[in-house]
């Protein structure tokens, strides 16, 4: 098979054009005994014009001493994303079948030599092998010995940011948005997949009480960042408390006043202020549609985005997660969203959720928390590793989350510890890193468990994903597949010959150029003698 793409890009000199060819992917399945499938993938590009393209010739840079003409700045990762984007577009049309896996399913059990049916990007059909069904023309993956579960959900990331994920200059910054500077080419999604997280909900930063608007994704390396966020997921906004928004631990130099709020009672009054602005400005709306309903024609209110902002999170539209540590800060928190009439939906980090667990489940917030990170600053210091099953037996709806990009990588290692600290059963322990984090993020009806009907994330291990001696074999979301380990190693191997090869051909350009700049000088010419005097 052969997939011919034409693309047009924007390189640092103009629009140019470049036809992508991808050959040879090709699907096979083998007789019994052997089901695996194998993809192999050829790529090439070749630099044309466009129609979009200047058609004069490149000015050439005087400035440089290169002779070489300039060329597209078209870097060989973005063509190997878009090669495998295509490749995997491709095989995503196909039926799927995961056969004879160990299935942790996190709602109805484990099923031993079970079966996964992919149609579509969602979950045809799951259960045992002689259950399934699939279609004669369906790829199968040989599954024997090893364990599929669930895509794992991580509700605090601050991955594929483009910049600074805090907009510091304002207490209230909530009318910015973390899904404006996405950007699709940072490694570490690649990396996460890896280790078998699919989904995340990307957070503006803690630097004030009330941040910016948040993003729900789906990590689709390779694919456009507008094809990330997913379409029916809730919004969501970031809050925060303690030491972040008050400035514990940044002071700004002598001469330049120091930032609203200093203190945690600041904090609490910029929310408190925040939401009476908020029930005012729909006040003064409400005030005009009634006046324009009696037939009056007022001059409307002036559209603020911020007020509107608020103004959701009272509507039920915007979901709060909040950056909280210390209890204190928990209860005001609490008690000012009753006061206020607005919903908490998680509560994040939460490492002293365990002294009023009671308080926080009477309430219906979730908490997503740090297994065993204490100690690391004043506020951590009451941080235990029971505190995920504590709040997880006071009914607390209790998840693990990374907040950090390389600890995303083993969130599955974080939910196997509450065994350990706790007692938590296997199946509890995945659920801290699959379905309790669907259901903060309220899209369960998705995510989060292995069931029919929903999204086709899911993870192939090479042996229980709770041990640490496992590994990710391959990665799927919406049923594509974007990670696959053998692949990768053979794209390692690929890149390490073409750096070798690229830096030989450096050095015998390097040592050519070095022997044309000595005109008239050869390696024959006889060199003077040396006398010692």
């Amino acid at each position: 098979m052969r997939i011919l793409k034409d693309l047009v890009g924007r390189s640092r000199k103009g629009v140019v054009g470049c036809r992508l060819s991808v050959e040879g992917v090709v699907c096979r399945e083998s007789g019994v005994g052997d089901k695996s499938a194998a993809c192999d993938i050829r790529y090439s590009a070749r630099h044309y014009p466009s129609a979009h393209s200047d058609p004069r010739p490149p000015k050439r840079d005087t400035r440089s001493s290169d002779p070489r003409p300039p060329t597209p700045n078209i870097r060989l990762k973005t063509l190997l994303a878009i090669a495998f984007l295509l490749a995997a577009t491709t095989l995503s049309a196909q039926d799927i079948v995961i056969r004879d896996a160990t299935i942790l399913t996190i709602t109805h059990g484990k099923i031993e030599h079970g079966s996964i049916l992919i149609h579509g990007g969602k979950i045809a059909a799951v259960g045992a092998n002689d259950r399934v069904t699939a279609p004669a023309n369906a790829t199968v993956i040989d599954a024997a010995g090893k364990f599929v579960m669930p895509g794992i959900v991580d509700t605090h990331s601050h991955t594929a940011v483009e910049g600074s994920v805090n907009e510091i200059s304002l207490p209230n910054s909530g009318m910015v948005r973390i899904g404006d500077v996405l950007n699709n080419e940072d490694i570490d999604v690649y990396r996460q997949l890896a280790g078998g997280t699919t989904t995340a909900l990307v957070l503006h930063g803690s630097a004030n009480p009330i941040g910016g608007q948040s993003q729900i994704v789906k990590w689709k390396w390779g694919h456009p960042v507008s094809e990330w966020p997913i379409a029916d997921a809730p919004r969501t906004i970031k809050f925060a408390l303690g030491e972040n928004p008050k400035s514990s631990n940044f002071r700004p130099p002598p001469g330049i006043p120091a930032q609203y709020p200093q203190t945690r009672m600041g904090v609490e009054e910029v929310i408190r202020q925040s939401f009476t602005d908020a029930k005012d400005y729909l006040a003064r709306w409400d005030d005009y549609d009634a006046r324009k309903k009696r037939g009056e024609n007022p001059i409307p209110p002036r559209r603020d985005l911020l007020m509107e902002t608020m103004a959701d999170i009272l509507r039920g539209k915007i979901d709060v997660h909040s950056h909280c540590y210390r209890a204190d800060e928990i209860m005001m928190l609490l008690n000012l969203s009753d006061e206020q009439g607005f919903k908490i939906r998680e509560l994040q980090h939460v490492l002293e959720g365990y002294k009023v667990a009671k308080e926080i489940a009477a309430h219906g917030v979730g908490g997503g928390t740090f297994i065993d990170w204490w100690g690391f600053k004043a506020e951590a210091q009451d941080a235990i590793p029971y505190n995920v099953a504590l709040m997880d037996r006071a009914g607390v709806l209790t998840s693990v989350n990374s907040d950090s990009g390389e600890l995303a990588r083993h969130l599955n290692q974080d939910a196997a510890k509450a065994m350990k600290y706790g007692g938590l059963s296997e199946e509890e322990a995945l659920k801290l890193c699959t379905l309790n984090g669907a259901k903060q993020l309220r899209l369960d009806h998705r995510l989060g468990s292995i069931d029919t009907g929903k999204d086709a994330d899911l993870v192939i291990w090479n042996g229980h994903p709770l041990s640490a001696y496992s590994r990710v074999e391959t990665t799927f979301v919406d049923g594509e597949i974007v990670f696959d380990r053998q692949r990768d190693l053979a794209m390692r191997q690929q890149m390490a010959t073409e750096k070798k090869d690229r830096l030989k051909k450096e050095a015998d350009e390097e040592a050519k150029n070095k022997k044309s700049s000595r005109p008239g000088k050869t390696d024959d010419e006889p060199k003077p003698e040396v006398t010692n005097e």
